[in-house]
């Protein structure tokens, strides 16, 4: 958890940089790049997780298909919710925040970070 926990500090050190106007970010870059940074928080959270289970870095997932599945396999003691906040977390994190930078309201991405945390927080 603690290599996670350090990826979602650094994006949200990169979104305190950032000028706000109106509760909006006002340059959508950054704000991107730290989506792409949180994004990255959850998968690491979830390696670390799968390591800790015995897998060897080279049996790790390497596509979102097989972190889906992962989660199924070695996670299913949630009853599926955590697999559908790793749902919730790519559609936000990766697709509407970094791929297309559709977030930049102070609050959303506040909050974003906020499940971020939870997610991890649930795994570690």
């Amino acid at each position: 958890m603690r290599e996670s926990l350090r990826y979602l500090n650094n994006a949200k050190g990169i979104l305190k940089a950032i000028p706000v106007e109106d509760d909006t970010y006002m340059d959508i870059k950054p704000v991107r790049e730290a989506f792409g940074i949180a994004y990255l928080a959850v998968l690491e959270a979830i390696n670390e997780y799968l390591l800790k289970k015995g897998l060897t870095k080279k049996e790790l997932p390497k596509s979102v298909d097989e972190y889906r599945k992962a989660l199924q396999r070695y996670l299913a003691i949630h009853d599926g919710k955590l697999l559908r906040e790793f749902e919730k977390l790519y559609d936000m994190l990766h697709i509407a925040g970094y791929y297309r930078g559709l977030l930049y309201d102070v609050n959303i991405v506040k909050d974003a970070l906020k499940a971020t945390r939870s997610f991890i927080e649930k795994i570690g």
